[in-house]
């Protein structure tokens, strides 16, 4: 096929479920490309001399040797591509938002759509799974060195899986009654299934991975406990569970619940009944993950703040697609200054228009308040979701080097923290990130703790990869 009828074939679109089918769930809204669309979205690739799609991929996917693969009908092949350098390739085609990673650096995206890389690496998933094919890899004889794991995030779970398959002794230790950290309570079902969760926690005790759930690091034993107990390196991948503050008066109210605390008691299955009346404050995917699960959860009326315009919002275009699609709305360019109740109990929030101020080198303008321009609304619950921050309750006992952020301090190149023994990745270095950053960093950090029990150079033919500074 030549590159003109490749520019010539349109972005294929994936199925979805009708929004009187969803809002009342959380089965997965997004349905899996078929063999013949996979195909012919696979066709649009122009297999770039220089494939900057690649250098968009945090995990740096082999991504179009896989769409080659997969044209060619190769679908087994291409899948073990995609293993070659992903260790959760279920899950990051599902979650990761791709139109700022791999599509957003595609060549085609600059006159027109970007290949729907995440949906040809959905398909080799799901083809994998729907023929039964098998995804173990041999495992390597036990050599007797114990790893623990602190946390059993994206990160965790990839550490744990190359070094388990490397034959370290791997032990995970989580604080919640389930497996996946952020996955299984930030993200809801309808984003990423639970049995796509649970294949992976699957895969890992395969090869002899120890998961120990219900057991906090910090409070229930220590780092030095598990030195003790004779694990003689430490990966903490503990993400960032801790939503941050408004700021306002008025957030100690019943009826305030803050974005990841809400989803997390969701997820885990409280029966969480806010009210008819929802306000969300917030423009990422966690916001937006709260608005649709408050409607699935039987508030009808939700709605979200947000201080900017629909252009900064950092959430994905799929989910605000989604999002508008199933009827919630959005009050751009206004944000909350009060909380006002009775008798304890959040009944308006008292918020002010704003306008959009300075920009800064990357574009994003400043939002300032319209002086004199406060309005109320009358609410139910709000559920603030501007972001998270590192909770260090696993460190506790241990002192550790932290950035300004309050995150770990690792060495760039090896995330080792100032304690030798000890490595760090995912959102507890890099603050909100996404799955396909962490995945990542759980890969550098067992290659790091493998040199490390090894004694070897823990840098040595290493460069280091620059990652973005969060706020």
């Amino acid at each position: 096929m030549k590159p003109k009828e490749r520019m010539a074939i349109p972005r294929q679109k994936a199925k979805e479920l009708a929004v009187a089918n969803r809002i009342t769930n959380f089965d997965e809204v997004t349905s899996g490309f078929d063999e013949e669309t996979a195909i012919k979205e696979a066709n649009r690739c122009l297999q770039c001399k220089k494939p900057v799609c690649r250098d968009g991929c945090p995990i740096h996917n082999n991504i179009p040797k896989f769409i080659e693969l997969l044209r060619e009908k190769k679908f087994e092949e291409a899948y073990w591509t995609i293993r070659e350098t992903s260790s959760l390739p279920a899950v990051c085609s599902r979650v990761c938002p791709h139109e700022f990673q791999c599509e957003g650096s595609c060549i085609r995206g600059k006159k027109g759509d970007p290949v729907a890389i995440g949906m040809l690496e959905r398909y080799l998933v799901d083809w994998m799974v729907d023929h039964n094919k098998d995804i173990s890899r041999e495992c390597a004889l036990p050599n007797n060195k114990k790893v623990a794991f602190v946390g059993s995030g994206p990160a965790s779970m990839t550490a744990a899986f190359h070094l388990a398959h490397d034959g370290y002794t791997c032990t995970i230790f989580e604080s919640l009654p389930a497996f996946g950290g952020m996955l299984t309570v930030g993200i809801p079902a309808y984003r990423l299934p639970r049995d796509i969760i649970n294949a992976e926690f699957d895969a890992l005790k395969s090869c002899g991975v120890e998961v120990i759930n219900n057991k906090t690091i910090g409070k229930d034993k220590t780092l030095e406990d598990l030195k003790n107990e004779g694990f003689e390196a430490v990966f903490i991948g503990i993400g960032a569970h801790a939503s941050r503050k408004l700021g306002v008066e008025g957030e100690d109210l019943d009826g305030v619940l803050h974005g990841v605390d809400y989803l997390r008691r969701v997820n885990l299955g409280e029966d969480m009944d806010l009210g008819p009346n929802v306000v969300v404050v917030g423009g990422g995917n966690v916001a937006i993950d709260c608005a649709r699960t408050a409607l699935r959860m039987g508030s009808d009326k939700v709605f979200i703040l947000y201080r900017r315009t629909i252009e900064e919002m950092p959430a994905a275009a799929a989910e605000i697609h989604h999002l508008e699609e199933e009827g919630v709305k959005i009050e751009f360019l206004a944000a909350p200054v009060k909380i006002h109740g009775e008798n304890g109990k959040l009944t308006k929030i008292e918020c002010i228009r704003m306008e959009l101020g300075e920009c800064d080198a990357s574009g994003r303008c400043r939002p300032v308040p319209v002086e004199g321009s406060n309005f109320m609304i009358e609410a139910d619950a709000i559920i603030p979701a501007i972001s998270q921050d590192v909770e260090h309750i696993a460190d506790k006992g241990t002192t550790f080097d932290l950035t300004r952020w309050n995150t770990f301090d690792v060495d760039e190149v090896t995330l080792q923290t100032s304690v030798p023994w000890v490595f760090a990745g995912g959102d507890a270095v890099l603050g909100p990130q996404t799955a396909a950053k962490a995945v990542y960093q759980g890969k550098v950090a067992a290659e790091s703790i493998r040199r490390y029990l090894e004694g070897e150079d823990l840098r040595a033919g290493r460069e280091p990869k620059e990652e973005e500074e969060t706020e």
